[in-house]
């Protein structure tokens, strides 16, 4: 009996690793045990920093908060401190939106959370 190799599924896999790597340079587009490797590394790489990029944008917010908050007067943990108390519900991303894009309707948010 002819041993059996499943040629076309292991075709098939090397094909869609080779076609996922174009682009990539020399031997990483070209060899296949190069380019499984260069894109298993790549994959690690966007798992991780798909994580990350929440963690960076909420670092910007802040910052954005915590500079428009100054300028008012106020420091930025007073101000999310007392808009927990007020019961004031913006989350950051909203509250650096307006920060940037709306002052003075971020004013009077601090307005109301200062009295």
């Amino acid at each position: 009996m002819p041993r059996a190799t499943n040629n076309p599924a292991s075709r098939a896999r090397r094909k869609k690793i080779m076609k996922a790597a174009r682009g990539y340079f020399g031997a990483r587009s070209k060899v296949y045990t190069v380019a499984k490797n260069t894109l298993e590394k790549g994959w690690q790489y966007a798992f991780r920093d798909r994580k990350n990029k929440k963690r960076i944008y909420r670092r910007l917010w802040i910052a954005r908060i915590n500079a428009a908050t100054r300028m008012e007067g106020m420091s930025y943990s007073r101000f999310i401190h007392a808009l927990g108390q007020k019961g004031i519900s913006l989350n950051r991303k909203a509250l650096a939106d307006l920060a940037l894009n709306h002052p003075t309707t971020f004013k009077s948010i601090v307005d109301a959370v200062k009295r």
